[in-house]
C-alpha cells in the first residue's frame, strides 16, 4: 500500500514499482512498510511520526515520509523495527534516498530506500545443529 497525497506526480508504472518494493521488503524481513507523499503539516518529525502511529501495527512497521516541496524526509520504525534496524542502517538509507532525490528520481530514491532498509533488517538465518 503506497498512501500518497493527491496530485503526488508518480505514474502508474512508478506506483506500481513502489508497491512491488514494499511486497518484496515486506517478504524479505517480514515488517510491514508503508510510504507517504506530501505535505508534513507543522514540524515535519511529530507529523510524520502521527501517520505512523494510525497504521494497522505500528510496533512492526516502517514509515518513510516525503515532502517535495520542502524537501523533507522522515523514516519513522516501531518498536519491535528497532530491534533488527539499527540507526546507522537508517541514515544510510536516508543519504541514499537523498542522494537520489537530488536527481530528481523520487520513485528511484524511494524504492532504493525500502530495499535498503529491508535488507538491513531482515534477521540472519538460524543454523540448527
Amino acid at each position: 500500500m503506497v498512501p500518497v497525497a493527491g496530485g503526488d506526480g508518480f505514474t502508474d508504472a512508478q506506483r506500481a514499482s513502489i508497491d512491488k518494493a514494499i511486497r518484496d521488503a515486506e517478504t524479505v524481513c517480514r515488517f510491514e512498510f508503508s510510504v507517504y507523499v506530501g505535505k508534513l503539516e507543522g514540524d515535519p518529525r511529530l507529523y510524520a511520526e502521527r501517520l505512523h502511529a494510525a497504521l494497522v501495527a505500528p510496533a512492526r512497521s516502517v514509515l518513510i515520509a516525503v515532502d517535495p516541496a520542502a524537501r523533507v524526509l522522515e523514516v519513522v520504525t516501531g518498536d519491535q523495527v528497532r530491534r533488527s534496524l539499527e540507526d546507522h542502517h537508517v541514515r544510510l538509507a536516508v543519504v541514499e534516498m537523498q542522494s537520489q532525490f537530488a536527481h530528481d528520481d523520487l520513485c528511484g530514491g524511494i524504492v532504493r530506500g525500502i530495499n535498503m532498509l529491508a535488507g538491513s533488517a531482515r534477521r540472519p538465518p538460524t543454523l540448527h545443529a
